[in-house]
């Protein structure tokens, strides 16, 4: 009893009557992906930029670790030490981190950029495709109103064709008819 309420049903896409419309649903469709991983790629690439920088802060961060501890040891500071390597270890640990999200940006943002390459030299095509289509349809267009002019001659001609047999038939039954008063008069 309940079921129907809580079911919505997803409606399909209707399908455009006209073909030149197809195209250009499925056009603007492929322009709206395009347009969506240009974006996703274009904020890949602000996040590469930032994880860069992070790359070479925790760079500077560890050489700046790996001193200080140098000079802990030298000074025999064992607690100090003890700070530093697990302070090293950490930056150590972000800066591998960092190196990895930064290659998988890096690889992310390659393969959007030539997804939406892709989608752009499709979109070309379906556009070079659509004039094609929309020219042959204008020609199929003339050819039909051309054939149905045709056949509008060919329906009148049939017509008059229908016309001179009955005139022809109204003759002939005339002729009959004369014939029979002649026999009938004689």
């Amino acid at each position: 009893m309940f079921f129907g309420l809580f079911g919505k049903r997803k409606k399909e896409p209707s399908r455009p009557a006209d073909p030149l419309a197809a195209f250009d649903q499925l056009i603007g469709t492929l322009d709206r992906q395009a347009a969506e991983v240009r974006k996703s790629a274009a904020t890949l690439l602000a996040l590469k930029a930032d994880l860069t920088r992070a790359r070479e802060r925790y760079a500077r961060r560890l050489e700046e670790l790996t001193a200080r501890r140098a000079t802990a040891k030298a000074r025999d500071d064992v607690r100090a030490v003890r700070v530093l390597e697990k302070d090293q270890a950490e930056a150590e640990d972000l800066l591998a981190s960092t190196r990895d999200a930064l290659e998988r940006a890096e690889a992310d943002g390659r393969l959007l950029l030539e997804a939406a390459g892709e989608l752009g030299d499709r979109v070309a095509e379906l556009r070079r495709e659509r004039e094609s289509a929309s020219a042959r349809l204008t020609a199929g267009g003339i050819v039909t109103q051309a054939l149905r002019e045709r056949v509008a001659r060919f329906d009148q001609a049939l017509v008059v064709d229908a016309a001179r047999d009955e005139v022809e038939r109204a003759h002939a039954l005339a002729d009959i008819y004369r014939e029979e008063r002649k026999e009938q008069g004689d």
